[in-house]
């Protein structure tokens, strides 16, 4: 499996944002044109986006069948994808292509993202949550506002998970080198 090309995408482009548009199921993003934001999001030759961001929330969605599919034709490189956002939608559940078919566009979302916002839905089983283990690049996942919050064995990250965590990050991080500008002197 070769890497990801970072460089054909910027994760400086705006994200492709389609918040707040009644969007009910995946399928609607491939006729529905996304939010105009203060910047335009840059296309390829083909007209797909070259953005890393994706914004679906305050929607409808109950679940995301089609989803690797529908965002294939949306990006231009799906596999940079680092940013979605399905808060505040109806999901039940965290299968990101529950009735994938095989096919050469059918592809996985073990590549990415890195952020994945959960928060303000209808999960209720803590096993569903298990299934983001096939995420190597998650780095940030929200899920309060979910019912799942009230399931025995469910806990947000207390004090003592941020202060492990930071031991953990100074004695496994290096430190980045500061330069100093010759100029700035």
């Amino acid at each position: 499996m070769s890497k990801p090309d970072y460089m054909n995408t910027s994760v400086q482009e705006p994200p492709l944002d389609y918040s707040f548009r009644s969007i009910h199921v995946i399928q609607d993003l491939t006729s529905e044109e996304p939010r105009t934001g203060l910047r335009p999001i840059r296309h390829s030759k083909s007209g797909k986006s070259l953005t890393q961001s994706l914004w679906l929330n305050n929607n409808v969605l109950n679940d995301l069948r089609d989803f690797s599919h529908v965002v294939s034709l949306l990006l231009e490189h799906p596999e940079n994808l680092a940013w979605i956002d399905l808060s505040f939608n109806d999901l039940t559940s965290i299968d990101p292509d529950p009735y994938q078919r095989k096919s050469s566009y059918s592809m996985s979302w073990k590549l990415f993202p890195s952020v994945l916002y959960l928060h303000g839905n209808s999960i209720q089983r803590l096993g569903e949550v298990n299934k983001l283990a096939v995420l190597p690049r998650l780095r940030s996942l929200t899920l309060h506002g979910n019912p799942i919050e009230e399931e025995k064995g469910y806990s947000g990250v207390t004090k003592a998970d941020h202060a492990s965590a930071e031991v953990w990050k100074r004695m496994n991080i290096k430190p980045k080198k500061v330069r100093i500008k010759q100029n700035a002197l």
